[in-house]
């Protein structure tokens, strides 16, 4: 109810003002009393020791503005998208689409939690492409419904994670659809993958469904601009088929180049890496593949 109520009254103050109020409030206010300026910290320290002290410092401030930011621009509908009417669609990757979509083929769109992560799927949609996007559940039962009205005002459709909302996706992929897929998140079940060089748990799904169903593997991103209001959406390459380790670990690449060049639009305040997980969790899946112990 607090968060909803914040979110009401900056949804009240004009958009130029809005999106960097509510940065400024996440980054001076929340951030600290949340603990996120502290995990900011422990993250760096985990896979970039060598950062200057300043650079950290201004970290901490950086990455909680943007995540501040991102938050009102997907809240704010009409105000957020009419932004991407005119955007240019940038990178060697929009041909690619332009094909794919002229010939009905399933495309994967895959990006991260890095500058505004729903800017690519405003910019599609507003460029003409069908474009639907897999989300995860809140666990907060009462703003769960809020977040989902407020994700859907960018575009839809959009399907929760699950088997349910799985089928779907996959029903939309195979006609032809764009569906949008998030990288970046700890998953205790993925695959042993890298991010920043250290062990990084990661999903294999999008890879799967587009070898699968024969979907082109497209990293977007939206790229916030100096004026911290506008963005440059970059389509790279596609990501060859080959197997689906290869193609993760390639779209972990893709991202870390990226946040390498920005490193304050990456959401830093992720619990990415969780290195103190890494013995249990390695010692529960080595359990699993062994299967259950005869007790004779």
């Amino acid at each position: 109810m607090a968060i909803r109520g914040i979110i009401g009254v900056a949804l009240a103050i004009p958009y130029k003002w809005r999106v960097p109020l509510a940065g400024w409030v996440v980054s001076r206010v929340i951030a600290p009393l949340a603990g996120y300026t502290k995990r900011v910290r422990d993250n760096l320290a985990y896979v970039c020791p060598d950062l200057p002290q300043a650079e950290i410092d201004r970290l901490t401030r950086a990455v909680p503005d943007n995540a501040g930011r991102t938050l009102i621009e997907i809240y704010s509908g009409k105000g957020f998208t009419d932004r991407f009417k005119h955007a240019p669609l940038t990178g060697e990757g929009v041909d690619a689409l332009h094909q794919a979509h002229a010939e009905g083929r399933p495309v994967v769109l895959v990006t991260g939690h890095f500058g505004n992560y729903d800017a690519p799927r405003a910019a599609l949609i507003a460029a003409g492409f069908n474009v639907g996007a897999l989300y995860r559940e809140m666990n907060n039962g009462f703003f769960n419904p809020h977040y989902v009205a407020a994700i859907s005002k960018v575009g839809t459709p959009v399907f929760p994670r699950g088997r349910q909302g799985l089928a779907g996706l996959i029903k939309f992929l195979r006609g032809g659809g764009m569906a949008g897929f998030l990288v970046d998140q700890y998953m205790w079940d993925g695959e042993d993958l890298t991010f920043f060089g250290k062990p990084a748990p990661t999903a294999l799904s999008a890879a799967e469904l587009a070898l699968k169903y024969n979907a082109l593997v497209v990293p977007t991103y939206g790229i916030r601009q100096p004026n911290g209001l506008d963005f440059e959406v970059v389509c790279e390459a596609p990501i060859p088929h080959s197997n689906a380790k290869d193609m993760t670990q390639a779209l972990n690449n893709s991202l870390e180049a990226l946040a390498r060049r920005h490193m304050d639009q990456w959401f830093w305040i992720h619990r990415r890496w969780k290195p103190e997980q890494a013995e249990l969790r390695q010692s529960t899946r080595a359990a699993a593949k062994m299967g259950p112990v005869d007790p004779s």
